[in-house]
């Protein structure tokens, strides 16, 4: 592990708070047909040095909660509720250009495609060194100097030569090395990473989650790696957390979700994974789709494709609850609720502890 630059400043950590915490966010479109609510009442913490992955089908509100937290959700979006609080103090609310200091030095973000993150007219070298010059005190040598660093710690061959090039001389995996080494330039403290292997090859996919798994062990960074692919948060995410239209549907360990998930809707997730070995002659199938934003059902979300659905499911909306090593917003887990012996069965079956 190279030592940090002595320009770079860290903020101290506040012992017992966590790095990220997001306390019942919500947030909302505007329409001329009314408000639609993308992401209602989400609550969870990151702890630094740690992965927290966050999973679900496409719309289920993934990205947006990434974008509410690092300020560049897209007008008409807005938080409508709740707070993001970074070691304790409150961004959601900062004004436009604080947050833009904010970006960049304290969270960093990685897209899914490279090439909406570089800008093709410039070399990646002057890329780095604008980026490191915008947040730290830095010589155009010194930020050169450490831009070499960083191509070098992604893995990016003889950086010496390739700082002078230019994105289109990359290929698609070394230009998301690339992004990798410039959301890590200024040092930041959270990393929010959304769908970061989806467009590469299967191969490359495992050498940017080695990377990042690494990077985040060398550095103590954060990261909230957002993706549809749970082979990737298993290999990556010391936690996850299972979203479903607009609210979290489970979230614990990753071993504990993966191997004991509670919730109906993980378990189809994990019963969709064909496993090596396994004499399986058909996957798991979830019937029907996700609602869309204006159809959302009263109750569980989730109800409408539940084989395990009962009255009180259709009627009430549950919150996250202890389910065994994991919480799970399902009435399955309410002490209070005795769920009819058929569902509670079925739920233990499947690997739930009711």
């Amino acid at each position: 592990m190279r030592a940090r630059s002595p320009a770079v400043y860290q903020v101290p950590a506040r012992e017992g708070v966590p790095l990220l915490s997001v306390r019942k966010l919500r947030v909302e479109f505007p329409s001329r047909r009314g408000t639609l609510v993308a992401i209602d009442d989400v609550s969870f913490d990151i702890a630094r040095g740690e992965v927290l992955g966050v999973v679900g089908e496409s719309g289920a509100g993934k990205s947006l909660t990434g974008a509410a937290i690092i300020g560049l959700l897209e007008p008409p979006g807005r938080i409508a509720g709740g707070e993001i609080l970074l070691d304790g103090a409150p961004i959601h609310a900062l004004p436009a250009e604080r947050m833009r200091r904010l970006r960049g030095r304290r969270i960093a973000m990685i897209f899914q495609d490279p090439l909406t993150s570089l800008n093709p007219l410039y070399t990646v070298g002057r890329q780095l060194v604008e980026t490191m010059q915008t947040h730290l005190e830095l010589s155009d040598r010194q930020a050169r100097e450490r831009a070499i660093e960083l191509l070098d710690e992604v893995g990016i061959p003889a950086p010496r030569q390739r700082i002078d090039h230019y994105p289109h001389q990359f290929s698609g995996g070394m230009r998301q090395r690339v992004v990798i080494a410039l959301a890590l330039c200024a040092e930041p403290e959270l990393i929010i990473a959304d769908e970061p292997t989806t467009a590469l090859d299967v191969s490359v996919q495992a050498q940017i989650i080695a990377l990042l798994r690494r990077l985040c062990r060398q550095h103590h960074t954060a990261v909230m790696l957002i993706t549809h692919d749970m082979g990737v948060i298993a290999e990556t995410a010391d936690r996850v957390a299972v979203m479903y239209a607009g609210r979290l549907a489970e979230i614990g360990p990753v071993e504990a979700v993966a191997r004991r998930p509670a919730h109906p809707y993980t378990r189809g997730l994990m019963g969709s994974i064909p496993v090596l070995g396994a004499d399986v002659r058909r996957l798991v199938q979830i019937d029907g789709a996700m609602p869309r934003l204006n159809a959302v059902p009263a109750g569980c979300a989730f109800n409408p494709r539940c084989a395990e659905a009962f009255e009180r499911c259709r009627r009430e909306r549950p919150d996250l609850m202890a389910a065994g090593a994991t919480r799970a917003a399902c009435w399955l887990y309410d002490g209070e609720q005795a769920a009819p012996a058929g569902v509670a069965a079925a739920a233990s079956a499947s690997g739930g502890e009711a």
